[in-house]
């Protein structure tokens, strides 16, 4: 899994293979062949490695075509990569935001986060042997491409590095009236850009460097992006082609023609990641032992606060601070107000305000579980940043600067008589105007400052990272959602005669034995349900996923046994042909074989994919237990083809649908897992069979699962359930534990009622 990195130098050098074919990103979608093709952008973003255990990662990733048409919109030309494992690990070491990147070997699937980034619908996903990338860091030509195995020193290879531009930095130190120079320094302190009178967009901060000259600079630019991404006093800032001009005495900055900039997260050993909306800036070794030697001396200089950021549980009234937190939902109060609804995951210890607004108006989570609302707060933001709040969408991470802590409901922009209670109660502000730095941006997503917010917030809520097409499937919303659903709870439907008893009971007296349980849903595994559907062969007790193959070159082979007996659209043996294309011919087919032919013989595909094809279902054989075999007697007898008489024809042994899911549940005395699998069928009323390839009958399973236990809900808010328990001993490791198994148990669309071993309520 090698990220190969070109290197400037004479020496020897190896050529990208000549055999691989570039697509452009405009023309991928997921039923592109990617065998020996190629994408080749440039990296526009660059996300956190994250951990998913022990030696595995994932890391998203964005490259940008460069070579497209100026005017194509990044839902053409930018690209999301996932990469997964070492290859993950690889890259984060290896590859720098703005390097030129070639990736193949990759697969193309469907982008599940396309209508929030505005990127291309699919994103490209790299993991295992197969992948490969070849990067060319910023400073180098991509045109003449010689890579180098990064894990490899022994060789040498090389490319020809196109002329680079020198600059040159002065220190503020020397700086003179009159010239435009380049500076590097260390922010001391900012305000947020804000509109002129005119067209521009103006901000302003202060700089410093080892010189300990102080200088402020102002910076004029029509578009916002264009201004300086800085979050925090301590930022390490490039500015290039700035004016320096004597102002009541003291030299300051200001923009000129030309002008560009470039931020650093500021903290000792954070990723020197340049930030900027620039596509062509130049960014190489020296400049990170620059960046690198700036965050040292203002870390002993104590030029940055120890706390630039006050969480919500340490607020005091009357105080100012700054805010770095999530934003749930907005709503417009007046022409000059605006209300955000944030949270970082901690409590104030203070009665918060609360603000008022119609239903109607709120973008976001218009009801919040009462857990997520006791650690809400209520910031109300007036007049010049009412603009810049309007547009922020719930979900994003925001830091507020200058945030005043009010106590009383007295300020509220409108009084009305129901917050009359509410006097001691404290309120956020965020005033009008620039003192103080005063002003509120959004933090992108690899910000270094929000990872322990992400963490905080994570134990509240479930990480949405998928990026299987499957996964847009399950999360289809059904068509009568447009209604609240009715309470929804079960029932027993088996003639055991034993007596209901608690959770805790059931526990203490152990396996085997069969319990009547009353219960609520407390969480429930997998999130995404299209995961809870397996593959059993009852023949091995062997449990597989579902996956899918077949590969290229279209050929129709048909059974000669078949020929002449008006059977030949019932039996069909496929080679070579996409998934795709097998789905269309089985539309028209009554059963599909894919096969291949290794020395002239007919046999069917590796038994990781299906073996058969059927209108919109798929079957698969068991790898364990099959003895595959294509002969021409393979018609004898038969006179109806279905799965069964396929599987037993080519000596498949055929693999049965299954739903199994893991359910945590509780009563007040205690909480219990158990399995949903043998009876998860009639608890859903669909077949798995029919899961796997119907809408209809997904939806009936998210919806199920949505009623016993809805998102965001309380304890208190879930239905009771009738439960059905069958205790069983397993052994694993030589150790003997319990294990729980619902059965005999259906889904019923009841009223919840009173449990006598209910929890007190979690609100």
């Amino acid at each position: 899994m090698p990220v190969l990195v070109v290197k400037d130098g004479p020496g020897p050098g190896t050529q990208v293979p000549a055999q691989l074919q570039r697509i452009p990103i405009p023309l991928l979608s997921p039923t592109s062949d990617c065998t020996g093709k190629t994408v080749k952008g440039r990296v526009v973003h660059k996300g956190p490695l994250v951990s998913m255990g022990e030696d595995n990662y994932v890391l998203k990733t964005v490259i940008q075509e460069e070579d497209s048409q100026q005017n194509m919109s990044p839902e053409h030309s930018s690209i999301n990569i996932i990469l997964f494992g070492a290859l993950a690990k690889d890259y984060s070491e290896s590859v720098s935001q703005g390097d030129m990147l070639l990736v193949t070997g990759f697969t193309v699937g469907n982008s599940p986060t396309a209508q929030k980034d505005k990127l291309h619908a699919c994103n490209l996903q790299l993991a295992g042997d197969d992948a490969w990338m070849y990067v060319w860091p910023s400073t180098v030509s991509p045109r003449a491409s010689v890579p180098r195995k990064r894990t490899s020193p022994a060789s040498t290879e090389v490319t020809k590095a196109v002329k680079v531009v020198k600059y040159t930095y002065v220190p503020l130190s020397d700086l003179k009236p009159g010239v435009v120079v380049n500076v590097y320094a260390v922010v001391t302190f900012f305000k947020q850009p804000f509109r002129t009178k005119g067209t521009d967009y103006c901000s302003t901060l202060k700089i410093t460097d080892q010189s300990n000259k102080k200088v402020g600079c102002t910076i004029f630019c029509d578009k916002l992006e264009e201004h300086p991404k800085i979050f925090k006093m301590g930022d390490v800032i490039r500015l290039h082609r700035v004016k320096t001009q004597l102002f009541n005495g003291a030299i300051s900055l200001l923009t000129s023609h030309g002008f560009s900039v470039v931020t650093f997260d500021g903290m000792v050993g954070s990723p020197v990641v340049p930030r900027t909306s620039s596509g062509s800036f130049k960014f190489g070794e020296e400049d990170c032992q620059v960046v690198e030697a700036l965050r040292t001396w203002a870390a002993n200089q104590s030029l940055v606060p120890a706390e630039p950021c006050v969480p919500l549980s340490a607020v005091q009234p009357k105080t100012y601070f700054d805010l770095t937190c999530q934003l749930l939902a907005t709503a417009p109060v007046d022409s000059s107000c605006t209300l955000l609804k944030v949270w970082d995951g901690s409590k104030c210890p203070h009665p918060l305000l609360d603000v008022f607004v119609e239903p109607n108006t709120l973008e976001g989570s218009p009801t919040l579980s009462k857990d997520m609302a006791n650690l809400t707060a209520n910031v109300l933001v007036y007049d010049n940043h009412v603009e810049v709040a309007r547009q922020f969408k719930p979900g994003s991470y925001l830091r507020i600067y200058n945030l005043h802590a009010v106590p009383g409901a007295s300020r509220l922009p409108s009084n009305d008589s129901g917050q009359s209670d509410q006097t001691g109660h404290l309120g956020f502000h965020l005033h009008g105007g620039t003192s103080y730095g005063r002003g509120l941006r959004v933090l992108p997503e690899d910000s270094p400052d929000i990872l322990d917010l992400k963490r905080i917030l994570e134990t509240f809520s479930e990480s949405d990272i998928n990026d299987s097409s499957m996964f847009e499937v399950w999360s289809t919303p059904p068509e009568s959602f447009g209604t609240a659903p009715d309470e929804i709870a079960t029932e027993r439907t088996c003639d055991h005669t034993v007596e209901q008893v608690s959770l805790a009971e059931v526990k203490s007296r152990g396996p085997p034995q069969v319990f009547h349980v009353q219960a609520q849903l407390k969480s429930y595994q997998p999130q995404r349900l299209y995961q809870s559907l397996k593959l059993f062969c009852h023949k091995c007790k062997t449990i597989e996923l579902p996956s899918e193959s077949p590969s290229r070159t279209l050929t129709l082979l048909m059974s000669s046994q078949l020929m002449g007996k008006g059977k030949a659209k019932e039996l069909i043996f496929l080679k070579g042909a996409t998934l795709e294309e097998t789905c269309r011919i089985a539309s028209a087919y009554s059963n599909i074989v894919p096969v291949t032919s290794p020395q002239g013989t007919m046999t069917p595909l590796d038994l990781s994919a299906p073996f058969l094809f059927r209108g919109t279902k798929r079957y698969y054989g068991c790898k364990q237990c099959s003895q595959l075999k294509v002969g021409e007697s393979l018609g004898e007898g038969v006179e109806v083809w279905d799965e069964k008489s396929v599987a037993d024809a080519l000596g498949v042994q055929l693999l049965q649908y299954g739903l199994l899911m893991k359910l945590e549940l509780q009563d007040g005395t205690g909480s219990l897992e158990a399995l949903l699998w043998r009876d998860a069928e009639s608890f859903f009323h669909v077949s798995a069979e029919d899961a796997a390839a119907d809408q209809e009958a997904q939806d009936r399973v998210q919806e199920t699962m949505d009623r016993l236990c809805p998102p965001g809900s309380s304890t208190a808010e879930r239905p009771w359930m009738d439960l059905c328990l069958s205790a069983y001993t397993v052994e694993e490791n030589g150790q003997r534990r319990a294990c729980y198994q619902i059965c005999h148990t259906d889904t019923r669309g009841t009223n919840p009622h009173t449990h006598p071993y209910a929890a007190p309520s979690d609100t």
